[in-house]
């Protein structure tokens, strides 16, 4: 006798199995289409160990945190142990002692970045309670982009300091903005656009003497700079550091995202927090911006740190030290082209040299093109004119992780290529959209939607991703900067829409 209801059951389980079989194909066919995020042949965004057992370590450590909910580690008492030991891990990496330092962990370096400006502001504020002004966010223009979205978030004034054609600010371009309405300084260690470490330990002097709080951004550098050898100081070694940023996402070879965030003592880390009882449900503490969120990202910083410990992180930062050192050599002997500025880290930029002749010299964004076409893709970083006129040149941006060393050969030899093939050509031209945007706007704002698309398809970077970027640079550097946010908010915009 037939057992009809086990026939369905199993029909019913095969038609699941089939409708999610496909759900996968489709995936991995538009995964398909991404840039690889393993092999070493992206030096931006992918920040790849080399390392299979890390990757399953990670992936299974996530998966069995995937049901739970960040939002309250006394119902998940695993979130809070995980987060205690890796926070006790950053801050013993970080020069810190715990019970001194003070921390929680974040979704990734930009909410770190805004967690450092809000509380910041707020104590600010405690201390000028009778203030009328809008307290000042201080910092070099070389850093990171999230606190010019930390102050607009947060009502402050960004008020950058220029930095020398190096891409170095001077202590004394910093120590000269600081007043009483100076909320926070933020410096980095290291500064993304050019790899370099700003003056730290000069500057903290300096606000600590005034009771300035100094935020160090090491979201990129945190992992790194500890086993990298003799660098200037930058940690909480030094007094006057208050806080510090540190992504777990980025050399601590973690997924996608996790970050912290330290502060110097129990009271600016308490400040942090959010919290209310002033509604008819369940008293609501928040240690970051979000509520509920995953501890998978949290789970997966935990294993691998767990994993590795700090003989692991000397090993793969040594590997990255020696790439890092193999390009800036190899770079000396291109001609036409240079390592910008003073890096220190697993991070340098690249400029053209002006020391040579125009017909040798290698324009940055030609070359990283060129770099794409073999495989290997670089990041394009648009020249940038700074308030007092000092023009920072367009450099190509390269990002070295442990995996760098399996294909140092093939890209070095890509990027001799890439120089020679471009060697002399000039920049490439926005006039046309230029002279299109100066006629339209002649004060500088953002244009609406249509007229962006216009512009995008007359620089030749079209409506969709564009293959090469160099005319997208060359608009970027070539019109005022309202234009160029509202042109890369089409551009990206357009990029999901039907």
């Amino acid at each position: 006798m037939r057992d009809d209801a086990g026939a369905n059951r199993g029909e019913s389980q095969a038609g699941a199995d089939m409708k999610s079989a496909e759900i996968l194909a489709r995936l991995e066919s538009m995964r398909q289409e991404d840039a690889p995020t393993y092999g070493g042949t992206v030096l931006s965004y992918v920040y790849d160990p080399g390392n299979e057992v890390l990757d399953e370590l990670a992936g299974r450590a996530m998966e069995m945190a995937r049901p739970l909910n960040g939002l309250d580690p006394t119902t998940f008492p695993s979130i809070a142990a995980m987060e205690k030991e890796l926070m006790r891990f950053a801050i013993g990496m970080t020069g810190g002692k715990v019970g001194k330092i003070f921390g929680s962990v974040t979704s990734g370096g930009t909410e770190s970045c805004l967690l450092a400006v809000k509380t910041a502001r707020d104590l600010w504020r405690t201390a000028h309670p009778d203030s009328t002004v809008r307290p000042r966010l201080v910092t070099p223009t070389t850093a990171h982009a999230a606190f010019q979205k930390a102050a607009m978030a947060f009502d402050l004034d960004w008020d950058p300091v220029p930095v020398g054609p190096d891409g170095m600010v001077s202590t004394r371009g910093i120590v000269d903005r600081l007043d009483d309405e100076v909320a926070l300084v933020v410096l980095s260690a290291p500064a993304y656009p050019t790899g370099a470490i700003d003056p730290i330990a000069e500057v903290a002097r300096r606000t600590r003497e005034r009771g300035i709080a100094l935020h160090v951004d090491a979201c990129f550098g945190g992992l790194a700079l500890p086993w990298w050898g003799a660098v200037d100081q930058w940690d909480f070694s030094v007094p006057g550091v208050t806080s510090i940023s540190a992504d777990f996402h980025k050399f601590g070879y973690s997924p996608k995202g996790v970050s912290v965030l330290m502060h110097r003592g129990r009271k600016r880390h308490r400040a942090q927090f959010f919290a209310t009882s002033s509604w008819p449900a369940y008293p609501v503490v928040n240690p970051t911006l979000l509520g509920s969120k995953s501890a998978s990202p949290l789970a997966a910083a935990w294993s691998v740190v767990s994993y590795l410990g700090q003989e692991g992180y000397a090993e793969a930062v040594a590997s990255c030290r020696r790439s890092t050192e193999a390009i800036a050599t190899a770079v000396a002997g291109i001609d036409g082209l240079t390592v910008w500025g003073h890096p220190t880290g697993p991070a340098l930029a690249l400029i053209a040299d002006t020391g040579v002749s125009v017909d040798r010299g290698v324009d940055p964004h030609r070359f990283a093109d060129e770099v794409a076409a073999a495989g290997y893709r670089l990041q394009h970083q648009p020249g940038f004119t700074q308030a007092d006129g000092t023009r920072l040149t367009s450099s190509v941006h390269l990002t070295i992780t442990p995996v760098t060393e399996t294909v140092l050969p093939d890209l070095l030899a890509a990027m001799t290529t890439a120089a020679d093939r471009v060697r002399g050509r000039a920049p490439h031209s926005a006039n046309l959209a230029g002279r299109l945007v100066r006629m339209l706007y002649p004060s500088p704002k953002r244009p609406g939607p249509g007229v962006c698309a216009l512009l995008l398809r007359l620089s030749g970077a079209g409506s969709g991703v564009p293959g090469r970027l160099a005319p997208l640079m060359a608009l970027t550097e070539a019109l005022p900067a309202p234009v160029t946010e509202a042109l890369l908010i089409e551009l990206l915009a357009r990029a999901s829409e039907d």
